[in-house]
């Protein structure tokens, strides 16, 4: 640890004060601050922390795209992750390989972003391509943890878990095709839900992908602020194909039947910290009334080799797509992460044919594991936050593969099953590190996920930096 580390805050008794995103939103109707003054108390927020925590890749905060006035949340400002189309900004997905030129069109989840009143007031960092577990690049400083600057903010939307962690923002946009959302959310002590396949738009890479890993949602402080962006989109763009989520205000009182799952068919073992992090979790879940249970996860030894194949045909799909979509784009100013996974893909794919085939049968396999069970507990992350330069992009790729391999190895499931999974606080290490905890549902199934979240913030507040 280096001797200026320290937690980095924005929190301040402003325009924003102590509010979260729904709350902020009322005062705002009310007429209790005016929009100026939101965006004033942003602006200096931002000042004050992202020096620090280099977690803003492009500041809109005097031209903002603004949402519709009569949104739910109208005039919270929140940011975009850089992978996400804004019309006018420049869509750089955390490379260098190549110069982004402004966005014709906002993606459609943009748009429905803008739909709830949401002010977006820039955009934040990613590594590159959204290939990596913590936001570190060759070329330029890391996004840093605000609860320590030392500690990785995660990944890949490790800016926008920054920046609402410190209080800069009440919440911001994320995306999730391994961990994602969780990962940082875990990292930066957030609430983090990855939503069902098709429950909000789907993005241009995922319509792209063989299997869609992706999909969209918001990093935030609070369980409601959650709840109301997926339960109004949802509102708003039905997919008849899901059940609704509709608007939840707080915990279920049905008794549910919880599998708890420490062992991971991809992470290594699970550190002491994180381990009673998640039995804390189980105990209080226990205490109202709930039944916890030892669940092991039925997925088959392949799916560890088989995600990593898939995760490399990504990293040649942006070989091969930057080539054609992009004149200066140069795949030498890749990232040594990204190049390694391409020739991870070209070397190992001929020794492992059908492995298409055999995720897919993982996504139908997922279903059996709620025949018994309504949810899922288990660790978002198989340790601790790592400190900067673990899992930094120039470590050999060998190397860097297995240990992002004995990271995350609890959350890329939910992607190729097409599932919800939601990363809430569970607890701080012995040096105040945060550690999430995860509960993932059966597709459609995000209302029990919040119920629940609802259910562990009442009975554990979650500290913020």
């Amino acid at each position: 640890m280096t001797s200026d580390a320290r937690p980095t805050s924005a929190f301040a008794d402003d325009a924003l004060g102590n509010d979260d995103a729904v709350g902020l939103a009322a005062r705002l109707r009310r007429g209790e601050v005016s929009p100026d003054e939101v965006r004033t108390a942003v602006a200096e927020r931002l000042a004050r922390v992202d020096p620090i925590l280099r977690g803003l890749a492009l500041d809109r905060l005097t031209d903002p795209t603004r949402g519709k006035a009569d949104g739910p949340l109208a005039g919270v400002p929140a940011l975009v992750k850089e992978n996400t189309d804004v019309a006018g900004w420049p869509t750089t997905n955390g490379s260098s390989a190549y110069v982004a030129e402004p966005a014709p069109a906002h993606a459609e989840v943009t748009g429905q972003l803008l739909d709830l009143g949401l002010q977006l007031v820039g955009s934040t960092r990613m590594p590159e391509f959204g290939l990596n577990a913590s936001t570190e690049f060759v070329d330029a400083e890391p996004t840093r943890n605000p609860w320590n600057t030392d500690f990785s903010a995660g990944a890949s939307s490790g800016g926008s878990a920054a920046l609402v962690a410190a209080g800069a923002v009440p919440l911001a946009h994320a995306n999730d095709g391994g961990g994602s959302i969780r990962i940082p959310a875990a990292a930066c002590g957030l609430v983090g839900l990855k939503p069902t396949r098709g429950r909000t738009a789907l993005n241009a890479q995922g319509r792209q992908m063989p299997i869609n890993l992706v999909s969209d949602g918001v990093v935030t402080r609070s369980v409601r602020d959650t709840a109301a962006v997926l339960g109004e989109i949802d509102r708003r763009r039905r997919n008849p194909a899901l059940p609704p989520i509709g608007l939840v205000d707080g915990p279920a009182r049905r008794r549910l039947r919880i599998g708890l799952v420490l062992e991971s068919p991809a992470a290594g073992p699970v550190d002491d910290e994180t381990r009673r992090a998640v039995l804390d979790t189980a105990h209080t879940l226990e205490s109202q009334g709930h039944l916890v249970e030892p669940h092991t996860l039925d997925v088959g030894t392949p799916f560890v080799d088989d995600f990593l194949v898939y995760w490399g045909l990504l990293a040649a799909g942006i070989v091969a797509g930057g080539r054609f979509g992009f004149p200066d784009f140069d795949p030498q100013r890749l990232d040594p992460l990204t190049r390694g996974l391409h020739r991870h893909f070209l070397t190992t794919v001929p020794r492992r044919p059908g492995f298409l085939r055999r995720l897919r049968q993982v996504a139908r396999r997922y279903d059996d594991e709620f025949v018994h069970h309504d949810v899922l507990l288990s660790p978002v992350l198989a340790h601790r936050t790592p400190e900067l330069g673990r899992l930094h992009p120039a470590v050999p790729f060998d190397e860097l593969r297995e240990r992002l391999v004995n990271y995350v190895g609890f959350t890329p499931l939910q992607n190729v099953a097409g599932a919800p999974a939601v990363a809430v606080p569970g607890g701080r290490t012995a040096d105040g590190m945060p550690v999430g905890v995860q509960l993932a549902g059966a597709r459609g199934d995000e209302r029990t996920l919040i119920e629940l979240a609802y259910l562990l913030e009442a009975e554990r507040p979650w500290p913020r930096v």
